[in-house]
């Protein structure tokens, strides 16, 4: 048996998409994410710039596509995976793509849908940049254990002159790494609450059954169970931190000695992969990433299968 991981925002590179031209229906699938979008995907994905494609209303739906395009990849080169697949789980923007690939929704919707999250975002944001911070400092790694705040409130301030300072100073507040990550909205915190309602009223619209395979969600960290369910969490999802380490611990429960399913990055980058090997060493022995971008390195030995 299977598991497909799609990834989310932050893993968008120009250039993605190149190496899946080649395969059936990609183009199309391009095709009517544009017309839905109103502008030319496919072009911005191979071509960039990077600033205009890490803007959240352009990387997310080519992020979303990609990963659906890496699918199809998938299914011409190692059809049985596809018809073994028994669990799908996204991170972010990847929650809509795994629910496109188990059924629950159809392309065309989540792309609409999509489109009109990232205008409500974009509209409901103010100008910020965002940082991912690995502290030394005890005290501020043990005191959210103790606060009733989510951990994503517990971030840093996000505009950039602030975390450019945090930066700078990272020695001096015992920050053992920093690093800017590639997004433009405060995703996944309440900063995002004006964003709720309108997003809860566009899923009304939308058609939503239930997935042909398990599809976890990023705010539960549990299996959807019903088309209901699926709705509301995933309007909760835009102000709620990503539950993804449970994901992984949900997807991957196992008896003692039972073999762990193949497992299937679709999409740019291979962070998920990277999160597995530190959930779950053993599962991620039979881990592969599905490579989007065209011309890419053969994996060294000893490390999990890249799909060309």
């Amino acid at each position: 048996c299977s598991v497909l991981l799609f990834p989310g925002q932050g893993s968008q590179a120009v250039g993605m998409g190149r190496g899946l031209l080649g395969y059936p229906r990609v183009r199309e699938l391009y095709a009517a994410a544009s017309r839905v979008l109103g502008y030319d995907l496919l072009e911005l994905s191979l071509h960039g710039p990077q600033e205009d494609l890490d803007r959240t209303v352009h990387c997310q739906p080519a992020v979303f596509v990609a990963s659906l395009a890496a699918v199809e990849k998938l299914h011409h080169l190692k059809p049985q995976v596809i018809e073994n697949c028994v669990a799908a789980a996204g991170f972010s923007v990847g929650e809509f793509a795994a629910l496109v690939f188990a059924g629950a929704m159809e392309f065309s919707e989540d792309a609409s849908c999509g489109a009109q999250q990232q205008r409500m975002a974009s509209s409901s944001t103010l100008p910020c940049a965002a940082s991912g911070l690995l502290s030394g400092c005890r005290e501020l790694a043990v005191h959210p254990c103790h606060s009733s705040l989510d951990g994503a409130r517990l971030k840093p301030p996000s505009f950039p002159q602030a975390l450019q300072f945090l930066r700078k100073n990272s020695s001096k507040y015992h920050f053992r790494r920093t690093k800017m990550l590639p997004v433009s909205g405060a995703f996944h915190t309440r900063l995002m609450e004006p964003a709720v309602e309108p997003l809860a009223r566009v899923l009304k619209t939308i058609d939503v059954k239930k997935p042909l395979v398990a599809v976890y969600s990023n705010v539960s960290g549990n299996r959807y169970t019903h088309p209901t369910h699926i709705r509301k969490l995933l309007g909760e999802q835009v102000v709620s931190p990503v539950k993804w380490e449970q994901t992984m611990h949900a997807v991957y429960q196992r008896e003692k000695g039972a073999a762990f399913p193949s497992t299937f990055e679709v999409g740019p980058g291979t962070q998920l992969g990277s999160i597995l090997r530190s959930c779950n060493m053993q599962a991620w022995k039979s881990y592969s990433h599905v490579d989007v971008m065209e011309g890419s390195q053969d994996p060294e030995p000893g490390t999990p299968e890249a799909l060309h």
